[in-house]
């Protein structure tokens, strides 16, 4: 009897192999329609949340009104603007005059001789020291120019900030664009798969053009939500510029497509340019300090008057003290203070020469955008969209794959991505022009 045990087992086991082989195929089926039903849940789950995100109701901010709560927020500007406080107390600071000095000191006298008189000794002076006109005047001279450099410096940081603030804004109507087109191209690439797995499953095409739309909508899919955050990542720019009062999402009421007015752009006051203004006060205010250093050899008189006290005795005195010019000449603050005016005088006409040089590259870019965008819109997007509508025709009728619709897509994305890039650096060209001539920095330029 045993022996007839392996022949028993080896029965069994090729009776049964067919019914295992199957289990086997059952159970992978269920796990390849589990795996096609996630799928599909996933493709279709994706695009209603993107709309959900994308109808969320934000509100809506005017370029006037986040200007004014970025001016009303922004902690550096605040810190400029308390500078000019700083500067006006130096003022009161330069014109204060010096305060006089009483002297007090009391004694005994002691009679040493027989017609002395012996008793109490009280002194009692007061000094004043007088500032030659010349010193005081340059001193507070320079105090004033240090205030009017303090006021073009606000008017500056204005002008730099405000520039900043509209550069950011058009960058966050781009990403949302961006970010828009993006979701656009996920609704194109979903129906284009939908069309593509229709094929494939009634073996009208083969299995590599689903796998090339798969491909193509998870890389779609992935630019959307990178295009998002960074539309997320620019309103948190704009939002740290003012301090954390924006709203944490909002819509801004503004268009790359907003007109550029060239002939305003051309008119350049640099009489009134808040930086040269600037560099000009500090000119002068080197200037000052370089009269002060030099009135400083003869800095002024010291006037005393003493009374002294004996017990038979009443002693006034009256005396003048000044310091000569003997041997310190002042010639070290002197010789420092004109190389500084110098150098104030240099970086002033440096800096003016560098804003005509960028006035001039910002130019440049305004026209090779202007150039950009009447190709792109006249030209490649036309075209573009040309080809995709022949090619998604081609691909209904049999003629063409799903590759040249895909890859028509991808050409139409690309050169609408392009237009977009040119119309934001069109509108950073007119805010560099703008930033460049000073004009952001008045009040009335909100």
């Amino acid at each position: 009897m045993p022996a007839s045990f392996p022949a028993k087992a080896s029965q069994n086991s090729s009776g049964h192999a067919p019914l295992r082989s199957l289990k086997r195929s059952a159970v992978f089926g269920l796990c390849l329609a589990a795996a096609l039903a996630a799928h599909a849940q996933n493709a279709s789950s994706a695009p209603q949340i993107s709309s959900t995100i994308s109808d969320q109701v934000q509100p809506k901010l005017t370029l006037t009104q986040l200007l004014q709560t970025v001016l009303d927020n922004n902690p550096e500007l605040r810190s400029v603007q308390q500078s000019s406080v700083t500067a006006q107390a130096a003022v009161v600071s330069a014109g204060a005059l010096p305060n006089p000095k009483l002297e007090w000191s009391r004694g005994d006298n002691k009679a040493r001789l027989a017609s002395a008189t012996p008793g109490n000794v009280q002194t009692m002076g007061i000094s004043v020291p007088i500032e030659m006109p010349s010193v005081r005047a340059a001193r507070i001279e320079a105090a004033e120019a240090g205030q009017r450099a303090s006021v073009h410096q606000i008017a500056a940081s204005r002008n730099a900030l405000i520039a900043q603030v509209k550069l950011k804004a058009y960058e966050v109507v781009l990403r949302q664009a961006q970010a828009q087109a993006a979701y656009d191209a996920v609704k194109l690439l979903e129906q284009a798969h939908e069309r593509v797995r229709v094929r494939v499953s009634s073996g009208e095409a083969a299995r590599y053009e689903i796998i090339k739309a798969d491909a193509e909508l998870i890389n779609a899919r992935q630019q959307e939500q990178s295009a998002r955050l960074l539309a997320e990542q620019s309103q948190l720019t704009l939002n740290r510029l003012a301090a954390g009062q924006l709203p944490g999402r909002f819509d801004l009421a503004l268009s790359l497509q907003d007109p550029v007015a060239q002939a305003q752009l051309k008119n350049i006051n640099w009489q009134s340019h808040p930086e040269l203004l600037q560099l000009q006060s500090e000119v002068d205010k080197a200037e000052a300090q370089k009269n002060g250093a030099k009135a400083s050899r003869w800095p002024g008189l010291e006037l005393r008057y003493a009374q002294t006290r004996e017990p038979d005795i009443r002693n006034n005195t009256i005396g003048v003290s000044m310091q000569i010019p003997l041997f310190d000449q002042r010639r070290g603050p002197i010789d420092e203070a004109a190389s500084e005016a110098e150098r104030a005088r240099l970086r002033m006409d440096g800096r003016r020469a560098e804003l005509e040089q960028q006035m001039l590259q910002a130019w440049k870019v305004m026209e090779m955008a202007q150039v950009r965008i009447k190709a792109l819109s006249e030209g490649s997007v036309r075209e573009a969209e040309s080809a995709l509508r022949v090619a998604e025709a081609a691909y209904r009728y049999g003629e063409r794959g799903i590759l040249d619709v895909l890859d028509a897509q991808r050409v139409l994305r690309t050169v609408r991505a392009d237009l977009l890039e040119a119309r934001y650096q069109l509108q950073s060209a007119r805010i560099e022009l703008d930033f460049l001539a000073g004009r952001y920095a008045e009040p009335s330029s909100l």
